[in-house]
Parts: structure tokens; sequence; C-alpha cells
């Protein structure tokens, strides 16, 4: 079958790799249907030492189960299914805790032999944990808001709730990716009246605006904060939404939250320490966040994308073939996409 390789900064390729097999007894095979490039995915495509060995890419698909393994049940051949950018059992005491990220069972997607989600078709270890049916046909218009259900709209979904969003907190979300404009959409369904996105990409805000975002700054830096703060009333936000993962943006994540707030961080860090210092430390600011575990919301947001209230797939602004993914890559890199989708 093809699937994509990355190896090295600006090298990604579509090669011939070996059909998976069912290799476990918990193990599912599933046909690809949809898939897409993630933000992540840029920091090796940007950064990543040339290697002979490439590196399967991809950990965000849904597709059809043609195969399962003898001890798993509950999943069938032709089963439509959306699988979480990591695996899981679903069952250890950390799943159990809503922690699927940290499952003592799990994994990552295209590490240590399991396949990537960018090709055209997948093994999935710990299936029965991992894999959620979905009640549509193949057909479906639906699928590219299913498909956000794998990584990008639960990541805005887990940075909102770990702020403690709700009713009576003002927000701002810095960043206007796919990941920014999920946390708003994430923000407004938890009932948020005030949010403010920080973005200074048009047609992107202009879409934040859609998913109910009631404010937009442009402005960066020390503008941007002044900004915001003239916005609240001197104060800043209750809660603030870091989506990019750049010092800058932590630094005016601290900037913007008002004293006693929470700052709530899902932009993979590409810094080694966190600036809080002694100003922050005297007004009471929290910082939480992290890794999403979106095996835990998928049935929680699952039903708003069913019936059409929530329709996170807008994110997806251009499509491609498997063969034209490193255009894909090229084209987010460049800043003309914003999140792409790829059809095997």
């Amino acid at each position: 079958m093809r699937a994509t390789l990355i190896y090295g900064a600006g090298d990604v390729r579509v090669e011939d790799v070996p059909d998976p097999t069912l290799q476990e007894p918990t193990d599912a095979l599933v046909r690809v249907l949809q898939a897409c490039v993630c933000g992540s995915d840029l920091w090796p495509y940007r950064s990543m030492a040339a290697s002979e060995q490439g590196s399967r890419m991809g950990h965000e698909f849904l597709g059809v189960v043609e195969d399962v393994g003898s001890e798993v049940s509950g999943l069938n051949a032709g089963d439509l299914v959306v699988a979480p950018f990591m695996w899981a059992d679903n069952t250890c005491d950390f799943c159990t805790e809503g922690l699927q990220t940290s499952c003592r069972h799990g994994g990552l997607w295209g590490r240590d032999g399991v396949d990537g989600g960018q090709g055209e078709a997948v093994r999935v270890p710990q299936a029965q944990g991992t894999l959620v049916k979905l009640p549509v046909g193949e057909d479906s218009a639906l699928l590219p808001s299913l498909l956000t259900l794998s990584d990008v709209f639960p990541t805005g979904h887990h940075c909102a709730v770990k702020a403690g969003v709700n009713p009576r907190t003002t927000v701002t979300v810095i960043g206007d990716g796919a990941v920014g404009l999920s946390a708003v959409l994430a923000a407004k369904r938890l009932g948020a009246e005030r949010i403010i996105l920080m973005g200074r990409h048009k047609d992107r805000t202009d879409l934040g605006r859609e998913f109910g975002a009631t404010d937009v700054v442009a402005e960066r830096g020390e503008e941007g904060v002044e900004r915001v703060r003239e916005l609240t009333g001197g104060d800043g936000t209750h809660t603030v939404l870091e989506c990019v993962g750049l010092r800058p943006a932590i630094e005016t994540a601290f900037a913007v939250v008002r004293d006693g707030g929470v700052v709530s961080r899902v932009g993979a860090p590409q810094y080694p320490e966190v600036p809080m210092d002694f100003d922050v430390f005297m007004r009471n600011v929290t910082l939480t966040g992290g890794v999403a575990p979106a095996r835990a919301y998928i049935e929680e947001l699952l039903p708003d994308v069913l019936d059409g209230t929530l329709q996170p797939g807008r994110v997806f602004d251009r499509t491609v073939s498997l063969e034209e993914v490193p255009e894909g890559y090229r084209a987010m890199a460049d800043r003309e996409a914003l999140k792409v989708l790829v059809r095997p």
C-alpha cells in the first residue's frame, strides 16, 4: 500500500510500504477514508535532521473496519470508525480516569512498528478501546467534522475544559490555527459569552468570529497585550487558551490573564522553561493544560457534530489526494492552508 513518510526537514514522500496485517488478537485493520495534516506534523517538517530511514506520519484518521482480531468485540467489518490521535486500551486505571494519553498499554501512531494515519490503511492496536463507531455512511457530508474528533477539536475542547471555561468566564484564545479556532468553538459550546481571539490572518479570524469569537486582536507583543487589556477594562480575561506552543505566545498569555485567572496551554511547547516569574506568582495565576486525551471526549462531542450544531470540519480549507500529501505539508508550512484534508 501507499503511505506517507518523512525523511527530514521539508522531505515528505509517499511510498510503497507493506500492507498491514493483524499481529495481535486485539488488533483491527482499518481502510482509511480521510486523514489530515496536523500542525504538530510541521515541527519535524521544519526541523527534523535528515535520515536514510523514513518515519511514518499521520495521527488523525477515520475509515472502515476491514478485519478484527479474535479478542476484539463490538467492532465488525464494514463499521465506520474514528481513531483518536493516540491508541489506548480504554480500560487501564489511567484510561478510566480519562487520561488515555497515559494508557499503560497504549502508544503513538507511526512509532514502534505501528502504522501512521496518512496512508491507505492502518493496523490499529487495542482496537476495541481505541476506535469509536460512527453512525453514518462512507459518503456522509459530516465526515470532515467527524475527522476533527481524532485530535484538533478535542484538543481545543481540552484547553477550554482545563481552563474552567463556563458562562461566567471571559476567554482569550491565542492562535488562529486550527487548534485555536477549535478552542473558540469549544469555549462557545461551554457557554462563554466574551471570547477574544488573538490572530492576524483575516480569513482565519473571520471563521473564528463565526465559531463564536466576539472580538479579534490582530496586534502582537505589547500592542496585542494592551489591546486585550483595553477590551477588558484593564483586567484581562479570566481564562486564556494558548494554542500555539511558542514562547511569545505563553508570555502573552500570562500578560493578558486576569489576576486569579487560568492559563491553559495545548500548543506543543517549543520552549524548555515556562516564564512564570515572581510577578505571575503574586497575581495567583494558574497554569494548566497538556496533551489532550481525545478518546475521553469523543462521545461527549459526537452528538453535536452529528446533529450539525457544531461544524468543526470547517477548519479544513484544502483537500489533497494521498500522492499530493507533500504539497499539503508545504501549503500548511507556508501558511497557504489552514488545515489540509487527505483523501487516500
